[in-house]
């Protein structure tokens, strides 16, 4: 059957002319054919779209999670989300909440504490976690991704850039965000300064009297 390309009335194969507009046909048949839809789009290859910038590298340490039973977690580090601020990294690729979580944390353990080395703690608990945790931000995200209704073509496309990949900018509010934390610490320190200059200083004993003889 030939389809009219004006009204879309179906005519016979031998038809020159459409039957209901009168339409030549044959200028119909020198229009190439319309470009097959693209083939599905693969798990990896949302997961690589979501990830952006390094996403090999993701993907390869990704597979130390990955096992029969279901993902499992395995030890693996994070360079970067150690020797920098946690938060930072976090803030870099979209999550949030653990972005608030390593911003408070140390401080609040220094705060109870007094120790700096707490903060080299919350930076060992990054870099030991960071990739494992990010492997469940993606496979949330993607599983949202997917359940949503008409989330194909462009609007998946759409989804994919509010939730994934990077926001180079972000870094900028959390050089913003460092610049309070270390205003927070040296508040302490200065606190805990004054506090000892005001202390009054321990009395002295007086030597128990001799008695004379």
């Amino acid at each position: 059957m030939k389809i009219c390309a004006q009204c879309r009335q179906q005519n016979a194969d031998d038809a020159r002319f459409c039957h209901q507009c009168g339409r030549s046909l044959l200028e119909d048949a020198d229009v190439p054919a319309a470009a097959e839809p693209p083939p599905p789009v693969t798990e990896q290859d949302l997961w690589r779209a979501f990830i952006g910038p390094n996403a090999d590298r993701y993907l390869e340490r990704f597979k130390k999670f990955s096992t029969p039973n279901g993902p499992r977690f395995a030890f693996t580090w994070h360079w970067p989300a150690f020797v920098f601020e946690p938060f930072l990294w976090f803030l870099y690729r979209k999550m949030y909440a653990y972005a608030m979580i390593y911003a408070l944390g140390p401080v609040i353990a220094f705060y109870l504490t007094q120790d700096l080395s707490a903060d080299i703690v919350w930076r060992l608990m990054a870099g030991a976690s960071a990739n494992y945790i990010y492997f469940w931000h993606i496979k949330e995200q993607i599983g949202k991704i997917k359940s949503e209704r008409g989330s194909g073509g462009a609007a998946q496309q759409q989804m994919l850039g509010d939730l994934g990949g990077v926001q180079p900018y972000v870094v900028w509010v959390g050089v913003g965000l460092l610049v309070l934390k270390v205003a927070m610490i040296a508040t302490i320190f200065k606190e805990g300064a004054q506090d000892n200059l005001q202390k009054p200083p321990p009395s002295k004993v007086k030597p128990a009297g001799t008695t004379a003889i």
